[in-house]
């Protein structure tokens, strides 16, 4: 193959994709699927399925693009260990995308906003909810009312019952996108340099059983020791 692929992974929510693009960032092929807390059983068959079917050996990719989140501590490390350990296997650049400045980019070109702050939600646990807006996310406690400032759009994305029903629709129409602006912004910052493989971390909003917040409070990963 003259062109070396670009595989894109996301396991940051209960929707898991996989895809392929071009060097450039363009957009092949693409998996999507409900993966619920299962995202271990399915990637690497899905993966393989998607390769098999576009003629793509893993010796033809030439870089590794995987979302960073905000999300579940589960599916981010699956996607993140799985991406970490083709990149380091096939000798290939890796690069970490957050899914919420994906998803934010997906919505834009989908002419969601244009000129106005866009406000992203996200689940964050059965009750809470991460908000993602100006770059920034923090966390929204199970209860709490959402403010944004006059004019700002929301999208919220698998927030189904906790979320405005035109939020919602919005959060649909940037997942669509998602798989595309994954691979798009992940080859501009492959062109970079890319990411020390050892360094990129995800950005967790829940965490496992057994292991406690500090302080009552969700604690970033890349602000972990």
């Amino acid at each position: 193959m003259s062109e070396r692929r670009l595989l894109a992974i996301d396991t940051s929510g209960t929707n898991a994709l996989v895809a392929l693009g071009a060097a450039d960032g363009t957009l092949l092929a693409e998996r999507r699927w409900l993966a619920g807390y299962r995202h271990g059983e399915e990637l690497l068959t899905r993966i393989d399925e998607m390769l098999t079917n576009s003629g793509v050996a893993l010796a033809d990719l030439g870089g590794i693009v995987v979302g960073t989140g905000p999300g579940a501590f589960t599916g981010l490390r699956v996607g993140l260990a799985t991406a970490k350990a083709l990149a380091r296997g096939l000798g290939v650049p890796i690069a970490g995308v957050a899914t919420s400045a994906a998803l934010l980019d997906a919505a834009c070109l989908a002419g969601v906003f244009e000129g106005t702050q866009a406000v992203l939600l996200l689940p964050a646990g059965p009750s809470d909810r991460v908000v993602v807006a100006a770059g920034q996310a923090r966390l929204l406690r199970g209860g709490d009312e959402l403010e944004v400032e006059p004019g700002a759009v929301v999208l919220a994305v698998n927030l189904p019952g906790r979320a405005p029903q035109e939020a919602l629709a919005l959060g649909e129409l940037a997942e669509v996108g998602l798989s595309a602006a994954l691979l798009r912004l992940g080859a501009e910052r492959l062109t970079q340099g890319g990411d020390d493989v050892a360094r990129l971390v995800p950005e967790y909003v829940t965490l496992p059983r057994g292991v406690p917040a500090m302080k009552g409070e969700v604690r970033w990963s890349h602000d972990l020791p």
